[in-house]
């Protein structure tokens, strides 16, 4: 059965999928969205961000409350009720996923339960249960299909003794001990959660060092905030065999010297990483090019064929929901004809990881900077040096700014610290202006705040922070 004709019609209702379906209807396009699970947000709101971050939130809290008395608060008998904990993160998520459903009827967003394939030129093909099947007729075509977790060879997850990003978030128990093979976001933000909850966490990574994408500095600084909360780190190790024990998981491999390694755990997190899914969408045979996995697009998102963009998690940029937000903008903006479609400055994509101590940056670490030719200048303001971070009881790392030394202009900014997810927007929008490092010392910071610590580290490229 045909459908009326649509404007745009975005396949995925992750974060890319349903911004750029809002965006789009309010430049005043007639709108349709497709989306192959049960209820929409795809899998930033079902099972990435939202999800993690309030399991996140429930350990830091429950950490918390075990210093109770640092702060002159009596607690006494705190439990962990792992399944409330289960329950909250649910209850987080289908609100989410409501807000979208709302959101999608208060911009006439007509939405399709099924799995988009393309159909071109004009046509999306939806399959819905039973083999049941409608055609969308559109203009235009977003594909925000988002990605799933890369399976990695020997290391088959089976959801009980060796899991993957998916399945952790589903468990009924707590282990007792877990191994967690792979040290990026999605990684140490598990092994965070975990080893606050009781288990004895290590956690593995090929490269020689944690979170290997931020800059050298944050990365020292996270394993020794790490070490000393007891949750172990082995670097510059490939794990090459798995075996199931009556205990549990047995891993072993080698470091990059040749040294063994084995481990054993009741539970292996396999966290190495995700990979575009475009099964079944009907590129073959299509002018839309893909490499290694990814769709290749220009700089507003248009793919090779006309019509046709692909924003998200299938492209080859930052698998990062605010990238995927802000391409489905530019995608949704250009498609309407919008005198001002501005390309994505990747330099200024922000990297947040949620961990504890939380890990924060944007732009180019310390060591590109160099590598780039620049000469380079740098400010760094520790939270020991905090009021307000010493009031909150949070006093690790740092707040670390890389400039050049001949404009000043801030290159990069990177954050290890309290609340670091949420002072980097400070530094994004100084660099989206182009601001000097000395600009930065001289803007105005409000006291107590570990927003001070920016304002100090910018001071710092000119020897002129205050409080160290």
């Amino acid at each position: 059965m045909a459908i009326e004709q649509f404007d745009v019609t975005i396949i995925g209702s992750g974060p890319g999928g349903y911004v750029a379906a809002i965006r789009a209807a309010q430049l005043g396009l007639k709108v349709a969205i497709v989306e192959k699970d049960k209820r929409l947000g795809g899998t930033c709101t079902l099972r990435g961000c939202i999800p993690t971050k309030q399991l996140l939130m429930s350990a830091h809290v429950y950490e918390q409350m075990q210093h109770a008395a640092d702060f002159g608060v009596e607690a006494t008998g705190i439990q962990l009720s792992f399944a409330n904990v289960q329950k909250r993160k649910d209850k987080v998520v289908m609100k989410n996923s409501k807000g979208i459903e709302y959101l999608m009827k208060k911009n006439k967003i007509a939405a399709f339960s099924g799995t988009g394939k393309l159909s071109l030129p004009g046509e999306i093909e939806v399959t819905q249960g039973e083999g049941k099947k409608e055609t969308v007729n559109t203009k235009n075509i977003i594909i925000a299909t988002g990605s799933v977790v890369r399976p990695i060879p020997g290391f088959d997850t089976d959801g009980q003794r060796v899991v993957n990003s998916d399945h952790i978030l589903e468990l009924k128990e707590i282990p007792k001990s877990l191994i967690v093979m792979g040290a990026g976001a999605v990684g140490v933000e598990f092994a965070s959660v975990y080893s606050r909850f009781g288990a004895e966490t290590t956690i593995v990574e090929l490269l020689p060092r944690l979170v290997p994408l931020e800059d050298e500095e944050v990365s020292k600084e996270l394993e020794k905030s790490f070490r000393k909360r007891g949750l172990k780190s082995q670097v510059d190790t490939k794990l090459e065999k798995l075996e199931r024990s009556e205990k549990g998981v047995v891993v072993s491999g080698k470091t990059s010297k040749g040294e063994a390694v084995k481990l054993e755990a009741e539970m292996l997190l396999v966290a190495v990483g995700r990979m575009p899914y475009t099964e079944g969408l009907g590129l073959e045979g299509t002018k839309i090019k893909v490499e290694k996995g990814f769709i290749q697009i220009d700089q507003f998102q248009q793919t090779g064929e006309k019509g046709v963009y692909a924003i998200g998690d299938v492209v080859p940029t930052p698998l990062l929901a605010h990238l995927a937000s802000r391409e489905g903008i530019v995608a949704a903006e250009h498609i309407a004809g919008h005198k001002d479609v501005r390309p994505i400055n990747l330099r200024l994509v922000p990297n947040c990881t949620y961990c504890d101590p939380e890990v924060a940056s944007v732009g180019l670490t310390e060591a590109k900077a160099r590598e780039m030719g620049y000469e380079v200048k740098l400010g760094k303001f520790p939270f020991s040096a905090s009021g307000k971070a010493r009031i909150l009881g949070e006093e690790e790392g740092f707040v670390k700014i890389v400039s050049e030394a001949k404009y000043d202009e801030i290159l990069g900014l990177h954050i290890i610290g309290p609340h670091a997810t949420e002072l980097i927007a400070e530094a994004c929008v100084a660099m989206q202006l182009e601001s000097t490092a000395e600009e930065l010392g001289r803007t105005m910071h409000a006291h107590p705040t570990v927003s001070e610590a920016v304002m100090e580290a910018a001071e710092g490229v000119h020897g002129l922070a205050v409080h160290i």
